[in-house]
């Protein structure tokens, strides 16, 4: 009855012909209803995959994902995209694998509930800075302002503009990653009278590859340089300006949107100084603690990176999807391994502060909240 009043069904596919259809198709922007349209019926689904509206809806939101020329799955050993083609003879398999991928990894980039971690895998270069090693970058990756008697944070060198920026990089861990959020805590010098903080005004994030190699031979070989390194990257991403508090604390800052980093490098833009050393006048800017948050699409997918031309070859191992979509204790495994990191650490302050309790004698009773600087003062680092 109500399909006799509706009339004779149309399929607007083939009502509206390739061309419309396909533009209409464009507005999906949830992997899901890509799904959904392919299961509509066979013409639909063949419609769908032909026309690789997945992995278009993947690379719109990710541009990065465009350099990928091939997939594998489960291993190294596997076949790729191509030589399935070829071994298969069947033109219609690859698109259709092309499918369930970019299906997949779209929902996996937009809708993981894997907790984020600390991604940072070492400190590459800095500006400048005011006293080499010992106010090094490495120290930023220390979520303690002092270790082993003495005050740890980076430091640029003095300068009489107060616009003058400066800029930190950092090497990524490898594979593909969500990045959501940078966390900086600025220094606050304890051990020069009123406790100044030298923090910059604003922050921005630059997010990009080296460039080819034959541009930057060895450097990047032996970390951290201690010359800058800005030259030498591609910047693909730059986020919004970000105004910073004149506090003490970690600060984080929340990217607008996720973004995509393969096995890639940040920079951290410092803009703007705001304290003036009461030694020589100069300002300066000086950072504790950075850390970078982003969930990993491992063990799911993986990325190498192939050639001078920084072709992308993709790693997907469907049965793993579940590791990344799902909120389970194994899709936890990196979050404890921070907690664990950031334990370590306390572990070392805890000893550092028994240490110098031992030192200063049975006069000074220990307390682990001693914020006595006088024992700072003889191993801290004046700016």
């Amino acid at each position: 009855m109500d399909q006799q009043r509706l009339g004779p069904l149309i399929d607007f596919l083939q009502f509206l012909g390739t061309d419309l259809s396909s533009y209409i198709m464009n507005f999906l922007d949830d992997p899901a209803d890509v799904v959904r349209a392919s299961a509509v019926s066979s013409s639909w689904r063949e419609f769908v995959i032909s026309n690789g509206f997945a992995k278009g809806l993947c690379i719109k939101a990710f541009p990065q994902l465009s350099s990928v020329v091939s997939i594998v799955k489960g291993g190294e050993g596997a076949e790729t995209s191509s030589e399935a083609e070829t071994n298969n003879g069947n033109n219609t398999s690859v698109p259709e694998k092309e499918h369930k991928v970019y299906a997949s990894l779209l929902q996996a980039l937009t809708k993981s509930k894997v907790s984020p971690r600390d991604c940072i895998a070492t400190a590459v270069s800095a500006s400048s800075t005011d006293n080499y090693p010992d106010e090094s970058i490495v120290n930023t990756l220390n979520p303690r302002d002092r270790f082993i008697r003495r005050a740890s944070y980076w430091s640029s060198k003095g300068h009489s503009d107060p616009e003058v920026p400066e800029s930190l990089i950092y090497k990524l861990r490898a594979g593909l990653w969500v990045l959501t959020e940078i966390d900086i805590q600025p220094f606050e010098a304890f051990f020069q009278p009123g406790k100044p903080l030298y923090s910059p005004k604003s922050v921005r994030f630059r997010i990009g590859h080296p460039k080819p190699s034959s541009e930057i031979g060895n450097t990047l070989d032996h970390l951290p340089l201690q010359k800058p390194a800005d030259d030498k990257f591609v910047w693909t991403y730059t986020s919004p300006e970000f105004p910073m508090m004149q506090a003490n604390v970690l600060q984080p800052f929340k990217l607008p949107e996720p973004v995509l980093c393969i096995g890639g490098y940040l920079q951290i833009e410092l803009l703007g100084r705001v304290q003036r050393q009461e030694m020589d006048g100069l300002f300066y800017i000086c950072v504790c603690y950075v850390r970078v948050l982003g969930r990993p699409l491992f063990p799911a997918f993986d990325i190498e990176i192939q050639g001078p031309e920084q072709q992308l070859l993709l790693k997907y191992c469907p049965e793993r999807i579940g590791l990344v979509l799902e909120s389970s204790p194994s899709s936890q495994v990196p979050h404890f391994r921070h907690l664990e990191e950031e334990m370590l650490w306390e572990r070392i302050g805890l000893l550092e502060d028994l240490l110098r309790g031992i030192q200063q004698g049975p006069n000074n009773p220990f307390r682990l909240d001693d914020d006595n600087e006088d024992g700072i003062h003889d191993g801290g680092v004046a700016l």
